[in-house]
């Protein structure tokens, strides 16, 4: 006889090349971590260094028709590489955080931009903006032997097929090595974590009907369309 009250949830995934499943347990993301967007937003890049938060992992999704979310009128899209990691641990160096990469994928962090500039007013936190439902989206995981990370690599988001951003990574503030390697002095990473690793300039609206495509040079895209 089970323990439990009710069935525990069946982990969210997201696939990866070859037909495999990977298991998510948590989702971080980096704010401000490319110095166009820290413009964009109003922010000053010596003040305001990159920041971290987190996404629930059942806020995970990879393509397919998702709906608007509830409670906003400002509904953004942002275009990310996201890092799939298969190893973890505490107080890594950027040596150690890099070879617990598992993988890369595609990635579009969603927000709803009225309630985090409404969090930001009030000092408050991000939570209601950026854990929302059907909020990660992530495309299809390359693993990390079958795909070069170079700087020249471009990520680029298109809306209805306008192109709306377009930057390569060696754009990042900081690099995805230091990256692990910061949040590894905050948090245990551990294998099934993925991690976003910043947008470019370029973030907009969103409404019923847009078709959204993030691309990263030699991933697979992550496509997806909001309902109509």
């Amino acid at each position: 006889m089970s323990d439990y009250a009710f069935p525990p949830m069946t982990p969210p995934c997201v696939p990866i090349l070859g037909g495999a499943l990977f298991p998510v347990r948590r989702i971080f993301c980096i704010g401000r971590n490319y110095a166009d967007h820290v413009a964009e937003m109003g922010g000053d890049l010596q003040k305001t260094p990159p920041t971290f938060f987190t996404k629930p992992a059942d806020a995970v999704f990879s393509g397919g028709v998702i709906d608007y979310p509830m409670a906003t009128q400002n509904f953004h899209y942002e275009g990310e590489l996201v890092v799939a990691l298969g190893q973890g641990g505490a107080t890594l160096t950027p040596q150690q955080a890099g070879a617990a990469i598992f993988g890369y994928a595609c990635g579009c962090d969603l927000t709803r931009r009225d309630l985090q500039d409404k969090a930001k007013q009030q000092r408050g936190p991000w939570d209601s903006a950026k854990a929302l439902d059907k909020g990660a989206g992530v495309g299809i995981i390359t693993p990390v032997e079958e795909w070069q990370h170079r700087g020249d690599n471009m990520l680029r988001l298109l809306q209805n097929d306008q192109m709306r951003q377009q930057a390569p990574l060696s754009d990042m503030i900081w690099p995805i090595d230091e990256i692990l390697a910061k949040l590894s002095h905050l948090f245990t990473l551990a294998a099934g974590d993925l991690v976003f690793t910043g947008t470019p300039a370029g973030v907009g609206s969103i409404e019923p009907g847009d078709t959204i495509k993030v691309s990263v040079d030699g991933l697979q895209a992550l496509a997806f369309t909001i309902k109509p």
